[in-house]
């Protein structure tokens, strides 16, 4: 009974603690847009929509893993920020995402892999800048290798590269 007490008072006391602390607003892009999330979204940057340029996604936590791939001979070293804190930056929810490239393919994906797996939007491959032609400038990559149900053709179809646009729904 004490220790149930002592929890409930933790409980209210970092919920009146977490709703004390200011929301952060996204900051403007300087540079060119590199990535736009619309939909969903509670801390729009521009309009209705947030947007990223490439040192605002280079500002968020970095993750990076190498990983086998369909699409390159060799194990490749990707790194950026998870999906998830790209979305949380935007204060995006919703139960999906349709991920949009610069040539307009379209693939979805649900909201909940995003927090189930170490999805990343990266910005390098083997620590360089991606150009069009490789792919890039933006990458979204499971790290395929970390758990054997990545390792289907499900996952690899929700990767989505040459990525301009995020649709939270």
């Amino acid at each position: 009974m004490v220790y149930r007490s002592m929890l409930i008072r933790s409980l209210l006391l970092g919920a009146a603690l977490a709703s004390t602390q200011p929301s952060l607003a996204l900051d403007k892009p300087v540079g060119r847009t590199a990535l736009t999330i619309s939909g969903k979204v509670s801390k729009p940057n521009d309009g209705p929509r947030a947007v990223f340029d490439m040192a605002m996604l280079a500002k968020l936590p970095q993750q990076t893993f190498t990983t086998k791939t369909p699409w390159y001979p060799q194990p490749v070293k990707f790194t950026g920020p998870l999906l998830r804190d790209v979305l949380a930056a935007a204060g995006a929810t919703g139960s999906k995402i349709v991920a949009v490239a610069l040539n307009d393919y379209k693939t979805e994906i649900p909201f909940a892999d995003a927090q189930q797996h170490d999805v990343i939007v990266a910005r390098l491959m083997n620590d360089k800048p991606m150009p069009v032609r490789e792919k890039g400038p933006l990458f979204i990559v499971y790290p395929f290798d970390t758990k054997t149900e990545l390792r289907a053709e499900i996952y690899y179809n929700r990767s989505a590269w040459q990525l301009n646009a995020l649709q939270v729904q």
